[in-house]
């Protein structure tokens, strides 16, 4: 057999995902972790990249295929950090409906201690408002590197860096969402990253479905409490309009808690989106009930995850409080 007729090593993994309805399977671990490997170290052709992307996309992944990409993705970071952090925030879904109010409960709880490290990607998607945008507008200047991320957050608690500086090779993966028309799993396991091994992680999704392969998989890597619901537009952020479901790991055990509405009736949504609004509802120039109760909503599921209340009635008196308090001239201290 020449070298031309020999089966690419990759080829084995398109092959299981790809033999048919009879015949095809989903992944193992095992065999999700060196797919992703074998992606993350460039021993894959472009077309089979595409080609593995879209089955993996037709039949959607499975909380082992997810645990398998996400181990191998964590082993190819360069960085390995030194410092403590407590919560891992995901943020890759961009909003389009309302502001990024959860930013605000990030900043309230890293003004109050809690070290919030948040990763994501923006643009691979038209018309969508991405975090990393709305915190320069902010006067928030996101991190460049893992290094001073680590430098951030021993200073002030909080810091955003993007996808691109933590796996080059994930961030242009993302990016080909407008190359291919569709969402790929890349988008599911980049959420559950955590490349500061934070003690506790949350994330945002937005098909309901995907709640519990983030929770399951997450319980196969280890995780002893991370969280997970369908934030408004996908992002980390509870919707005080609607009941939220939060499906979430503590101690080794899986855990279903709803949440319920603030609300009895729905809020109409802005006609355009203004980031400056953030810096004036912080600073009390201006008032919105659903941007408050957005805020104050999800620190409170938050500060839930953390141990830091008992019931969701303790973790929303708590989050007020942090809300009445803020220091209103600056956003971090």
């Amino acid at each position: 057999m020449t070298l031309a007729e020999q089966e690419h090593p990759f080829a084995e993994f398109i092959k299981i995902l790809g033999k048919g309805k009879k015949g095809s399977r989903p992944l193992t671990q095992d065999e999700a972790y060196r797919a992703m490997k074998m992606i993350l170290a460039d021993e894959v052709m472009p077309i089979q990249l595409g080609a593995f992307l879209m089955l993996m996309r037709i039949k959607e992944e499975t909380c082992e295929e997810l645990a398998g990409f996400v181990l191998a993705a964590r082993e190819s970071f360069a960085y390995t950090p030194s410092l403590a952090v407590d919560l891992d925030w995901s943020s890759y879904a961009g909003k389009r409906r309302h502001l990024p109010w959860f930013l605000l409960s990030t900043l309230l709880l890293a003004e109050n201690g809690i070290k919030v490290f948040m990763h994501g990607a923006g643009g691979h998607t038209q018309g969508r408002v991405y975090t990393e945008n709305v915190l320069q507008c902010l006067g928030i200047t996101p991190a460049q590197s893992m290094a001073e991320a680590e430098q951030q957050l021993a200073k002030q608690n909080f810091s955003y860096l993007s996808l691109a500086s933590i796996s080059p090779q994930l961030y242009d993966m993302i990016n080909l969402r407008p190359l291919m028309g569709l969402r790929s799993p890349v988008h599911t396991l980049v959420r559950l990253l955590n490349p500061f091994n934070a003690s506790h992680s949350i994330q945002g999704i937005f098909h309901p479905s995907y709640r519990q392969v983030h929770q399951k998989a997450a319980l196969m890597l280890g995780e002893q409490n991370m969280a997970v619901l369908k934030g408004e537009g996908g992002e980390t952020e509870r919707n005080p309009d609607v009941e939220c479901l939060v499906q979430s790991v503590k101690q080794g055990e899986l855990i279903d808690e709803v949440w319920p509405a603030l609300f009895a009736r729905r809020h109409m949504k802005a006609e355009v989106l203004e980031p400056e609004l953030l810096t004036a509802l912080w600073q009390d120039k201006i008032k919105d009930e659903f941007a408050e109760a957005s805020i104050i909503g999800t620190a409170a599921v938050a500060l839930k995850l953390l141990g830091k209340a008992e019931n969701q009635a303790q973790a929303y008196a708590l989050a007020e409080q942090f809300w009445s308090q803020r220091n209103r001239e600056n956003m971090l201290n």
